[in-house]
């Protein structure tokens, strides 16, 4: 079974290839604007101090962001998933090129998280993509984050974010956080895979999506494959872009209510249930008829 059935993605994306009017805030590292399967794609850059689009092809923040955002916004006919081709991608980049890597995927301090929240959702986004490894943490900084958070779910945008990858049970301020779907990561069977942190902030809201070998666009034309929670995570943002690209009126509050009861887990583990982004466009659609 291939990634997008297992999580119930592939009858929706024949349906739909998402709609401008839902951007997405990709918080990741640059994207390589130039690779020829995100040409004619909408994607804008939101400012920041660091650039959208890739300097250095071969760093660890241009290949994480460029494949981030090829799950999201690739041409179809790509190697690459290509959630939601047609909803604006907002690149906003927080990691630097230049900085070594720490781990598989690069870090951010709370504040830089912070602000880009802010500014993505100040720039139109609907759906926030976050894949980021917290560092440099302090109270200072995870009560900016919060803030930022609360400030990006009273204009009624939904975070989406990795629980991260260091294989432990617990929590942090990202997956605390009451407004967040936190995305841990599975095999092909569905089973959690051992470097996906979990907890009850995660089972009790978060949702779970592949992360083994998922293939995206890499950086030097070639097919690019990668895995964790970072990989996962936008499975779940593209399917909340492309359920609101069907139904426009829908409110933050009912397409996570919808993709929350599409499981029929329940959520009393620190495992999430299964992403069912088909079982959720099901019950929306007998409430939305002739509304979309």
């Amino acid at each position: 079974m291939s990634p997008l059935e297992l999580v119930g993605l592939a009858p929706l994306m024949r349906l739909s290839c998402g709609r401008p009017e839902i951007p997405i805030g990709l918080i990741d590292g640059p994207v390589a604007m130039d690779h020829a399967d995100l040409a004619g794609r909408p994607i804008r850059e939101v400012p920041a101090e660091l650039s959208g689009t890739c300097s250095r092809a071969e760093s660890v923040a241009c290949r994480h962001g460029t494949a981030v955002a090829g799950m999201l916004s690739a041409r179809r006919e790509s190697h690459a998933p290509g959630i939601c081709p047609d909803c604006v991608l907002l690149v906003r980049p927080i990691f630097s090129e230049s900085s070594p890597a720490n781990g598989e995927v690069p870090s951010a301090t709370p504040e830089e998280l912070a602000e880009a929240i802010v500014s993505c959702v100040q720039a139109g986004a609907r759906v926030l993509n976050l894949s980021a490894a917290l560092a440099q943490r302090s109270s200072e900084g995870e009560r900016a984050l919060q803030q930022a958070l609360d400030y990006a779910a009273r204009r009624g945008s939904i975070a989406v974010a990795a629980a991260g990858n260091q294989g432990v049970v617990g929590s942090s301020a990202i997956t605390r956080h009451p407004s967040v779907i936190s995305v841990a990561a599975c095999d092909l069977q569905g089973r959690p895979l051992s470097e996906s942190n979990l907890g009850s902030s995660i089972g009790r809201r978060g949702l779970m999506a592949p992360g083994d070998g998922i293939v995206s666009l890499g950086t030097n034309g070639s097919p690019y494959k990668f895995g964790g929670t970072s990989a996962a995570a936008p499975f779940v943002t593209g399917a909340v872009a492309l359920l609101w690209s069907e139904f426009p009126n829908a409110s933050a509050a009912e397409i996570k209510y919808a993709m929350a009861q599409a499981s029929a887990t329940r959520r009393s583990t620190i495992v999430p249930p299964l992403l069912n982004a088909w079982g959720a466009f099901q019950l929306m659609a007998p409430a939305n008829k002739g509304g979309s």
